[in-house]
């Protein structure tokens, strides 16, 4: 496959973009943390046949044509894979997978097993298949699709219901327009897009994954059109996105765009180091027709257990950091940490390298056994996950999937993104 066109730097886009990219460029460790943590899971071992033939397009104008598409219904299947090189911890996957007794359920198993907050942690790692459907900024389903059981999230209007059931048990939320509106700064009526608002934190179609990814798209980035696809039968242009920068850890982004509506069909994102797929999602049918209004329609089974969602909950609990240097504010011992307190959260960098610095409440680095504070296996497994490092800053922990990494050091200061251990590192020792 030949590619299309020249490689595309932000530099040659027009001036709104431009400037849309401007006001993104911290989107770097959110996009891909957000698309490692927040929505792991929407990877499929999804198979493209034949090179269709198609016009030729440049880098800009596919770029402008996913940003252009519209797509405001469809139905289909996804098929996930997540690959982050995670060590196994035992049951804790099987106890959310299971719908049973820990998923999202507090001490004396409180909670609710269809709480969306705890399924998402399914999707964490392995494969998945999910069936979804959309019809305009109202209506939205996505459903996880099990062996012998289903986990449903569904947006109708207003309200967001889970329904797990394996454990026949839902969720329930009210008010979740409202919330959408809140956070995106829309006012009543307007609804939010397929995969924000209400089902926020769940994006369940490689659009919702592209467009996190374009949002870091600037002079650090390389982008080109790399000849064409077939993505569930349908016609589709290859975009590649690539860090400039040395010492990220994405290799590349590729996003199958349909060649008739421009709606991403599959996103695949592969780690630096090679080897398999870090993040992995495409349709394996789609169907941009009406889906039916009964699709959207849930009633709790008889029985079922239903969960309402704390006020908290209801309003989604988002936050926006601020871009501030925090040093030397400090911590008092012992105190509440609670969200404002990421609102010192500093970007060190930018672009594919960019770095999060934040103090640990308390000011103080991890517990240890020493200390009285966690169990000696407990330790014996914290130190299997992370690697011990020293530097002017003086030493720490590095904690490492394929894609995002995490230094936190002895004094409490925490570096994280999607960069090597040595970017960490000379980051810390820079700050110090």
């Amino acid at each position: 496959m030949a590619p299309y066109g020249p490689e595309q730097d932000t530099t040659e886009a027009g001036e709104p973009r431009a400037r849309r990219r401007k006001a993104s460029r911290y989107a770097v460790p959110v996009a891909v943390a957000g698309v490692a943590a927040a929505t792991i899971g929407l990877v499929p071992a999804l198979a493209t046949s034949g090179d269709p033939d198609l016009p030729k397009i440049t880098a800009q104008e596919l770029i402008e044509k996913i940003a252009a598409s519209d797509t405001q219904r469809l139905s289909g299947h996804v098929k996930i894979s997540t690959d982050l090189g995670l060590p196994s911890v035992g049951g804790l996957a099987g106890g959310v997978a299971g719908g049973g007794g820990g998923a999202g359920r507090g001490e004396g198993g409180e909670g609710s097993a269809a709480d969306p907050a705890s399924k998402l942690m399914e999707l964490a790692s392995g494969t998945h298949t999910l069936r979804v459907a959309a019809d305009g900024p109202d209506k939205q389903k996505v459903s996880v699709l099990g062996d012998a059981s289903e986990y449903s999230l569904i947006h109708n209007g207003d309200e967001v219901w889970g329904y797990d059931s394996a454990s026949n048990e839902a969720y329930h939320a009210q008010g979740a327009d409202e919330g959408a509106e809140r956070r995106s700064g829309k006012g009543p009526g307007k609804g939010a897009e397929f995969g924000k608002g209400a089902a926020k934190g769940l994006p369940a179609t490689p659009k919702d994954l592209a467009e996190q990814a374009l949002k870091a798209v600037d002079g650090t980035t390389s982008v080109t059109v790399d000849g064409t696809a077939q993505v569930a039968g349908r016609d589709a242009y290859r975009l590649v996105v690539k860090p400039k920068q040395s010492g990220s850890t994405v290799g590349q982004i590729t996003v199958a765009v349909d060649a008739e509506t421009g709606t991403p069909l599959k996103f695949t994102l592969t780690p630096a180091s090679g080897g398999a797929a870090v993040i992995d999602a495409g349709f394996t049918k789609v169907d941009f027709g009406k889906p039916s209004a009964a699709t959207f329609d849930f009633t709790p089974p008889k029985g079922a257990k239903v969960t309402e969602a704390d006020e908290r909950g209801a309003r989604g609990g988002d936050f926006k950091p601020k871009d501030g240097d925090f040093k030397g504010k400090g911590k008092e011992k012992g105190k509440e940490f609670k969200e404002e307190d990421l609102n010192d959260l500093r970007v060190i960098g930018e672009g594919w390298g960019s770095i999060a610095e934040l103090k640990l409440p308390g000011g103080q680095g991890l517990p240890t056994a020493g200390s009285g504070d966690v169990p000696p296996d407990a330790q014996k497994l914290l130190d299997s996950l992370g690697d011990k490092v020293s530097g002017e800053f003086g030493s720490g922990t590095v904690f490492s999937t394929r894609l995002i990494n995490a230094l936190v050091t002895d004094d409490g200061t925490v570096y994280a993104g999607a960069v090597t251990k040595d970017a960490l590192v000379k980051a810390a020792n820079a700050a110090h």
